[in-house]
């Protein structure tokens, strides 16, 4: 059995940026802050969410080392590693547990669309050139490619290989994935709308997009389920379906982005070909806001 690197709802963060598109720091700690005083389990950069297709290869370090020295070990810090060119995985991993990552978030291969053999073995040259633990990223509406069950029970022997983000979207995808794997692959939900579900199939939690704007509630969501209070957890996630859903009118991180926005978090500021939310959808978001946050005007 390998320990989790973390449990319950880790926030997969924005990357907030000024008007001229570059890395806005003081907003970064600002939004770290944020999670910190409200009960985050875990903290990720550099993920889809956190917009790093766009980002440099310095910029992403930068943001790492800038919240691991905020964050200062109160929760586990992951880095989005991942890549289509599986040595630029290497490398950036390696320079990622240098910089003292508590685990790495590897998306699979993109547009290459690599075999499931081509998987196992980007995946274990990644695992061989790291001590720290890996999180297979499975988005297949991403990436055009799926890491099929019995390609996961031959990667969780691997003793680096510790979990997957299933955004996959079928809990009988899911399922197969925990009856094959046991104990030797943590599985969080890659979808927050799926997150109880996938801690009832053993889940550890959720790698969470709401978690941006309500990570007290994505926290307890998970802790309700982990301390037996089932029916509170379920509670919360139909109350939360909603905002959850509204995270994804357009694609993401473009919703929650203009939410933390409008919270103060941030500012609005995508670098192409992200743009921000047209004005019809931005009123909506603003309605759906008005009626979770109670000093949030419509």
């Amino acid at each position: 059995m390998k320990n989790a690197i973390f449990k319950g709802s880790g926030a997969a963060i924005v990357t907030p940026m000024d008007e001229h598109g570059n890395l806005d720091l003081k907003a970064t700690e600002k939004l770290l802050k944020f999670q910190l005083e409200h009960g985050t389990d875990a903290i990720i950069v550099n993920g889809t969410t956190g917009e790093s297709s766009t980002l440099e290869e310095k910029e992403k370090l930068e943001l790492l080392e800038l919240t691991i020295h905020y964050v200062n070990h109160r929760v586990p810090v992951i880095m989005g590693t991942g890549s289509n060119n599986t040595l630029h995985a290497v490398r950036m991993s390696r320079k990622a547990q240098a910089l003292g990552a508590s685990g790495l978030l590897v998306v699979t291969p993109y547009y290459n669309k690599a075999s499931q053999q081509g998987l196992i073995e980007h995946y274990k040259t990644i695992a061989d050139s790291v001590n720290i633990p890996i999180i297979i990223y499975n988005v297949p509406t991403r990436t055009g490619i799926n890491v099929e069950p019995e390609t996961y029970k031959v990667l969780s022997e691997h003793p680096n290989i510790q979990a997957t983000k299933e955004a996959n979207a079928s809990i009988t995808h899911v399922s197969k994935v925990a009856a094959l794997c046991g104990g030797r692959l943590d599985i969080y939900s890659g979808n927050d709308d799926l997150t109880l579900p996938i801690m009832a199939l053993g889940g550890k939690g959720v790698i969470s997009v709401l978690a941006n704007i309500m990570p007290f509630e994505m926290h307890m969501l998970c802790q309700h389920f982990f301390d037996g209070e089932i029916e509170k957890s379920k509670d919360m996630q139909l109350e939360l379906l909603k905002i959850m859903n509204a995270m994804f009118m357009e694609v993401n991180p473009i919703p929650v982005k203009t939410a933390a926005s409008m919270l103060g978090l941030c500012g609005e500021n995508f670098r192409l070909p992200m743009t921000k939310l047209d004005p019809d959808k931005k009123k909506k978001l603003r309605e759906i806001m008005a009626s979770y946050f109670v000093q949030f005007e419509a």
